[in-house]
């Protein structure tokens, strides 16, 4: 008695194809040989493959449902690349849930991306700027226009895989003869072969060259931070799309200010007698020159802070400040008629000016104003 097919893999007559092929991956997975120990295992899975082989081909069911003969084609546990249990991608979806055949490779492939340094002047990060950088990179072939081939030619049809890009050979194993599919040597995978490749390129459809961007460096960048140009990277292969372009920023160091975050900072040196007396010091800032107000009796080390002078926001949400800090110059070098006017100004202040006196008195004076008052 023959085997009904149907009923072999659980299915109605009228069962679509992906039924069919959903229902035989449920059962391929419980008989195969594998994971099922029973004698007769090989044996079941075998004659599952064949029913699925018959019933998952339109023109096979066809003869099977109107003679109940399935002889009527090529047997055997396979055939080669006609839809049924014939392959190692069956046998790979079957098991892993993916497989089947891919098809011919592209050759286009996307470029890849690219990393320059710009250095720049801290101005330039405070406001913005606009730079022109030049960048060594791959851009499409201007003469075959990225195809690879020669003007005026086309590529032909792999005669080895017909265009599919995968060969097949027949494969004994434990489960049968099977269908091994593997890449095509001759045309790498791509189903054609380009017998005149471009001169200029040598067939990459893509050269080297230097061109030159100009890149718009927003305000408030700091170093390390890096911009991104999308689709200015290396062209791709054969047309493919190109890279990404991210320009990474340094910043010179300033003769004046230094950063730390959105603040500036400047030092600026005033002498002691106009910390003492109040004055006013101008200082030259990205914004132009600032007079700075120094108030009376400034102290070494104070700051004082120009609000909104500083390193714009990255995001634009206003700018830093600057801040000033003081330092209060102590001349070394005296006239003597210098150190008689401080000696004056000291002993007006009650203030001890004797430069061979310490603020406390040494041990033999003491003894001088004990002797003394006896």
């Amino acid at each position: 008695m023959a085997t009904d097919y149907y009923q072999l893999l659980g299915v109605e007559r009228s069962a679509s194809t992906e039924e069919i092929k959903k229902a035989y991956r449920k059962k391929a997975r419980r008989l195969h040989p594998d994971v099922n120990t029973a004698e007769d295992a090989e044996d079941q899975f075998k004659q599952l493959g064949r029913a699925y082989e018959v019933l998952a081909d339109p023109q096979k069911r066809q003869v099977y449902d109107a003679t109940g003969d399935p002889d009527g084609k090529p047997s055997g546990f396979g055939g080669a690349g006609q839809g049924g249990f014939g392959g190692f991608g069956d046998i790979f979806e079957t098991f892993f849930g993916g497989g089947g055949s891919a098809g011919p490779a592209s050759r286009t492939r996307r470029g890849q991306d690219s990393l320059i340094r710009v250095r720049i002047d801290l101005g330039d990060a405070v406001f913005g700027t606009t730079k022109e950088v030049q960048v060594e990179t791959a851009v499409t072939c201007s003469e075959c226009n990225g195809s690879c081939m020669r003007p005026g030619t086309s590529p032909t049809t792999c005669p080895d895989c017909h265009g599919q890009g995968q060969t097949q050979r027949p494969m004994r194993s434990i489960l049968g003869t099977v269908i091994q599919t593997q890449t095509c040597a001759r045309c790498a995978g791509f189903g054609n072969i380009i017998e005149d490749p471009c001169q200029e390129c040598d067939g990459q459809g893509r050269v080297r060259e230097r061109k030159t961007l100009k890149v718009k460096i927003p305000a408030g960048v700091d170093r390390g931070n890096r911009i991104h140009l999308a689709g200015e990277g290396e062209a791709g292969i054969a047309g493919g799309p190109p890279g990404d372009l991210f320009i990474e920023v340094d910043i010179r160091p300033h003769e004046v200010f230094t950063r730390r975050g959105n603040d500036l900072h400047a030092t600026v040196t005033v002498p002691m007698t106009a910390a003492a007396l109040g004055t006013t010091v101008s200082l030259d800032s990205f914004d132009g020159e600032e007079q700075i107000e120094v108030k009376a009796g400034t102290q070494s080390g104070e700051v004082i802070t120009l609000r909104g002078k500083g390193v714009s926001h990255l995001r634009g949400m206003g700018r830093g400040d600057l801040k000033v800090h003081l330092k209060v110059a102590t001349p070394t070098k005296l006239s003597d008629k210098q150190k008689e006017l401080l000696r004056l100004l000291a002993e007006e202040r009650g203030e001890e000016a004797n430069e061979s006196h310490t603020q406390h008195k040494g041990v033999f004076a003491k003894l001088r104003e004990a002797w003394e008052s006896v």
